[in-house]
């Protein structure tokens, strides 16, 4: 239960204010616990948000791959794996999944992170590979790449709106997997 209350404080704390609005007193206040019983839970912020990405992390993926099975064409399948990573942007838990890339991560947790990007990476390479492409898991790296360029461009609150950044990504990506 108090788990639970940590973690949704977390995410709001993360949506409003980023990893830097994610402390021990702030979490205490927002759950209504003493700062020393939150250490109870985690022993740092990076293992806050390592839970985070562990508990967030598959629900995405399993949105993805969902939007992904909707879809009747491997070029439709690039476009549903696109679109459907930028509509989460705004979305609390993909603030968390956002704030592992903060440098106070050891590097287990990066590594388990890693592992996690590269399971979302592996349900486009398939696709990829229906549509004619060499080196598929090589594409689909790239393809991510501009996925993760199109997050960054919206997380900073670009001149584009989302939606035109969202356009923008899938109409490169879906020229690119063309070849």
């Amino acid at each position: 239960m108090q788990r639970g209350a940590l973690l949704e404080a977390a995410r709001s704390l993360l949506s409003e204010g980023g990893t830097e609005a994610l402390t021990f007193p702030a979490l205490a206040e927002r759950t209504g616990l003493a700062r020393s019983s939150v250490y109870e839970y985690f022993r740092s912020r990076a293992a806050v948000v390592e839970e985070l990405c562990a508990v967030d992390f598959p629900v995405w993926a399993a949105e993805v791959e969902a939007a992904m099975a909707r879809a009747d064409s491997p070029e439709a399948k690039v476009e549903a794996y696109v679109r459907r990573q930028l509509a989460l942007v705004g979305d609390r838990r993909h603030r968390a999944v956002v704030a592992i890339s903060a440098g106070e991560l050891d590097a287990g947790a990066r590594e388990k992170i890693r592992a996690a990007h590269g399971g979302l990476i592996a349900m486009v390479v398939e696709a990829l590979g229906a549509l004619g492409h060499e080196q598929p898991r090589l594409a689909a790296v790239l393809l991510q790449g501009v996925v993760d360029a199109a997050v960054r461009r919206i997380e900073l609150g670009a001149a584009e709106a989302p939606e035109r950044i969202t356009e923008a990504a899938v109409a490169m990506a879906l020229r690119g997997v063309r070849g």
